[in-house]
């Protein structure tokens, strides 16, 4: 029986990018990974590898036909997460879900995947 995502795999041409995106903007850490013939790096939220990344020499062809749409993270504390965007200068769509009782704050990491961290709307005040 499935009890949770594990992690999403991010294929990148622009790995250091990538981690320090990923450490600076959303807050994650490298951390320790098998030893994989090839490069990459594990980002993790605590003990959990949300994210794996895989060094790829060539950029991977995307469509707006990809049947994964976004990776979501769930989070708190709005208010410094917005003020966090703007000092990164990161672009951000946020969607008010009233009947979901969440803010989707929808931004785009360095390879232009689509991710939307997730906020408890009573945390807008």
């Amino acid at each position: 029986m499935i009890t949770r995502l594990d992690h999403a795999n991010i294929r990148t041409t622009k790995l250091k990018d990538m981690i320090v995106w990923y450490q600076d903007v959303l807050g994650f850490k490298e951390g320790w990974r098998p030893n994989f013939p090839f490069g990459g790096a594990w980002m993790y939220i605590e003990d959990f590898a949300l994210v794996h990344l895989v060094e790829v020499e060539q950029p991977v062809e995307t469509s707006e036909n990809s049947s994964l749409e976004h990776v979501a993270f769930s989070a708190a504390g709005l208010a410094e997460f917005r003020a966090h965007l703007v000092a990164h200068s990161v672009a951000c769509q946020e969607i008010r879900l009233e009947d979901a009782g969440i803010i989707q704050m929808n931004i785009h990491d360095p390879e232009g995947n689509h991710l939307h961290i997730d906020f408890a709307l009573t945390e807008d005040k």
